[in-house]
């Protein structure tokens, strides 16, 4: 092969990574272009441009692919604003699945000695690797949302927002108190459930699932039910004003984390149903709730800017 042979080679394996509109003027301007440098450097050298000169100037320029990636125009799934969003969430998602799947797979066999590595590996195959799912669940929302950022960008305008605003308006507090006064009535009497869903028909062993162990129904299940009714007169007073106090939001800071200590408490003092598959149930659940809690707050505390810049200078 001759010097215009390496070229030739050069710009056709650029050129079919591109798309077909591209390629002609892609091939043209390659051609000018590498011809120019191999004699310029051929001129350089006191020599006649060879394929070895060809090569070696080739391999300086790019390899192909690099080379077509410059032409072509990016490819982005997720944007680079949202990059550091999509990392954080997928560890802190894969750290809570993965915390998850321990305390379900390794509660029983600590608590009894034995079998220990092998719950170790059901954590790995069922937790470890299942939980592949969630980056790429997170992949699939940051990229459809970047898609309609760039389709739509009037609506992924910046707009100011209050500090103390309620998020979702006071339609979700409402629904709020709904579900609060839902879980107090399930925490009252969980059996209530089968006798609304099944007119009183359900099979004794379900009433057995539901039926509360004595020890947290006297220990825990009264702390409980007062700190989700305090939930209601502090919502309520909220939907009033229209808006987050400075003493409401702290009000509801340790409310929320008083009652995370409550479910910890729960989640390590003894059964809370009598029968082993509901109270493991409800345990993973509270420890679901615990971290979702810790982590919600953890973000709030994360992006607080202290001390808060002095406008004063601005203000004319």
């Amino acid at each position: 092969m001759n010097a215009n042979d390496v070229l030739e080679s050069y710009i056709t394996d650029v050129a079919v990574r591109l798309p077909r509109k591209q390629r002609d003027d892609v091939a043209f301007e390659l051609r000018a272009l590498l011809t120019e440098e191999l004699q310029a450097r051929a001129l350089a050298d006191g020599r006649d441009a060879d394929a070895a000169m060809a090569t070696e100037l080739l391999h300086s320029f790019g390899h192909p692919e690099v080379v077509a990636a410059r032409y072509r125009p990016p490819l982005t799934i997720i944007d680079p604003a949202d990059a550091r969003g999509f990392l954080r969430a997928t560890v802190i998602g894969l750290a809570l699945i993965w915390c998850a799947g321990l305390l379900t797979h390794l509660w029983q066999p600590l608590q009894t000695g034995r079998d220990v590595p092998q719950a170790l590996g059901q954590w790995w195959v069922h937790t470890v690797v299942g939980s592949l799912w969630w980056p790429g669940l997170l992949v699939v929302g940051y990229g459809g949302a970047a898609w309609v950022r760039r389709r739509w960008p009037d609506t992924s305008k910046w707009k100011p927002r209050a500090e103390d605003r309620i998020q979702g308006g006071r339609a979700a507090m409402v629904l709020g108190i709904v579900g609060v006064l839902s879980g107090v009535f399930v925490l009252l009497e969980p059996t209530w459930v089968l006798d609304v869903c099944f007119g009183g028909r359900a099979a004794p062993a379900a009433y057995e699932a539901l039926t509360y162990a004595e020890g947290f129904r006297q220990r825990q299940a009264p702390w409980l039910l007062v700190l989700l009714l305090i939930n209601v007169p502090m919502w309520l007073a909220v939907i009033v004003s229209g808006r987050w106090s400075t003493g409401m939001r702290r009000l509801e800071t340790g409310l929320s984390l008083l009652t995370c200590a409550v479910m910890a408490w729960t989640v390590l003092d003894g059964p809370v149903f009598r029968t082993e598959v509901s109270d493991r149930t409800v345990r993973f659940c509270l420890v679901l709730i615990i971290a979702s809690v810790l982590l919600h707050y953890g973000i709030r505390m994360f992006r607080t800017v202290r001390p808060a810049p002095s406008l004063r200078g601005m203000q004319g």
